[in-house]
């Protein structure tokens, strides 16, 4: 089966706090372009280098307006605040500081319960996830069974698929690519841009929106096709063996 690549665009840390100037500007875009990306919605911040950013108005209401629009509302974590460190043992092997790693079953559905308690006094449906930091462990993904969260925005892959009762939607890259096959998603963290990266996204934008998908599109795709399966496998393996090398010689930087 032969499908023409296609992007997702996820975008991270929204919240009350946040560079809103460059969010405004991309909704503009977004509307011109009737493009529907994912939003990853903290729903209790308490980052205290995200607090650092002008405070939204009705921050809700805005939440609300984009749901409206088919932009799917995706719960990100649900503090932001890291408490454990996975030294490489998370599931997908990404290493570094976690919400959620480590931490038992009923503190992970304890988290996830609060989230989703909040996004429902918003009037906000949520069925997607993905954790700060990439950072997962099987607990994460049994409590976000067992309160029917059903898609993860997150993991190795080319294309969808499904494991542990959940359908892992991949995300690859840090910074905006398109492959010459699959469906994947982006990570856009804004708050980190320049007005130059702004200009770029714009750009790439426009250049490949007849590429850029909306969350329904990809609820459409096959799950678990063997040719999707052998591309998924092949590309866990070899991107997952880059990540361990990379980690080695951060950690082993001054050895002779």
């Amino acid at each position: 089966m032969k499908l023409s690549p296609k992007l997702l665009l996820r975008f991270d840390d929204i919240s009350e706090n946040m560079n809103w100037k460059f969010m405004d500007k991309c909704e503009l875009l977004f509307d011109e372009y009737n493009i529907r990306p994912l939003i990853g919605v903290i729903p209790n911040n308490q980052d205290s280098q995200l607090k650092s950013w002008p405070s939204k108005e009705n921050f809700w209401d805005k939440v609300r307006s984009w749901q409206k629009k088919g932009w799917e509302i995706s719960m990100h974590g649900y503090n932001h605040i890291y408490r454990s460190n996975t030294h490489g043992k998370d599931y997908f092997g990404y290493g570094g500081k976690s919400e959620f790693y480590g931490e038992s079953y009923d503190h992970q559905c304890k988290k996830i319960k609060l989230g989703l308690k909040k996004f429902s006094d918003e009037k906000i449906k949520i069925r997607s996830f993905f954790a700060p930091n990439h950072t997962y462990d099987l607990n994460t993904f049994k409590s976000l069974d067992e309160h029917k969260i059903k898609y993860v925005i997150d993991g190795y892959g080319l294309y969808p698929y499904k494991k542990f009762n959940l359908v892992f939607i991949p995300q690859l890259f840090y910074n905006l690519k398109i492959l010459p096959l699959g469906y994947q998603s982006t990570q856009i963290h804004l708050n980190t841009w320049s007005e130059k990266d702004l200009i770029q996204f714009e750009n790439f934008t426009k250049r490949n929106q007849k590429k850029i998908i909306c969350f329904d599109d990809l609820l459409n795709m096959p799950l678990n096709d063997k040719e999707f399966l052998i591309h998924n496998s092949i590309t866990k393996i070899t991107l997952k063996t880059l990540r361990r090398i990379r980690r080695f010689f951060k950690t082993n930087r001054n050895f002779n």
